[in-house]
């Protein structure tokens, strides 16, 4: 797989990804042992689009993981959020970064697959499954926020949870008009800066 591994990463460096330790942590993740099983062998793990990882989910394409990861910056010992574990790839990327990452996951299945897969991959995440609105108050504060699944409006819980000098990054909308939101919070105030339309599945509220 690695030459599949260094085709990713010639295309998301063509794409415009430049960080040097973004580009190493996707050349050495493997992207392909995240992807359920039953699931792999619809789409190649490594090409430049999202994968189906069951219970209407995706993991989502190199690029974005990638793109996402660049625009947030994260530092080495940084407290990272991450909101919609799926399976678990994009919080393995920002361990390998150095982060400490945790990850919450709305769905069981996929939740206890992030967990097995992570672990036998030696990545330290914790994962908790609850419903990502309302963040994880009990580990805040976070130096950054990371949602990979789309609330209508950024919820104001995961602002309140968010450091002072930290950011975010998450898409907005509605499922057919989506755009990246980043959200740097300074001097207790916030400063949103839209980017890419983007396409996501919704984020979800638990039901009672």
């Amino acid at each position: 797989m690695n030459s599949e591994r260094n085709e990713m990463v010639r295309l998301i460096q063509a794409y415009g990804v430049r960080d040097e330790k973004i580009i190493e942590a996707m050349r050495k993740v493997r992207r392909h042992v995240f992807i359920p099983e039953g699931q792999s062998g619809m789409l190649d793990p490594y090409g430049d689009h999202p994968c189906p990882i069951g219970n209407g989910q995706t993991i989502s394409q190199p690029f974005i993981v990638a793109y996402m990861s660049e625009k947030i910056n994260p530092k080495p010992g940084e407290k990272i959020l991450e909101i919609g574990t799926g399976s678990g790839y994009q919080a393995a990327v920002l361990a390998e970064l150095g982060a400490d990452v945790y990850s919450i996951e709305i769905i069981p299945d996929l939740a206890n697959h992030a967990k097995k897969i992570l672990a036998q991959e030696k990545y330290k995440v914790h994962i908790l499954e609850a419903d990502g609105y309302k963040g994880w108050p009990e580990m805040a504060p976070f130096d950054v926020i990371i949602v990979t699944c789309a609330p209508e409006e950024i919820p104001f819980e995961l602002i309140q949870q968010l450091n002072e000098g930290g950011r975010m990054i998450l898409p907005v909308g509605s499922p057919l008009n989506q755009k990246l939101v980043v959200l740097y919070k300074s001097g207790g105030k916030v400063k949103l800066e839209n980017d890419l339309a983007v396409r996501f599945v919704p984020m979800v509220h638990r039901q009672s």
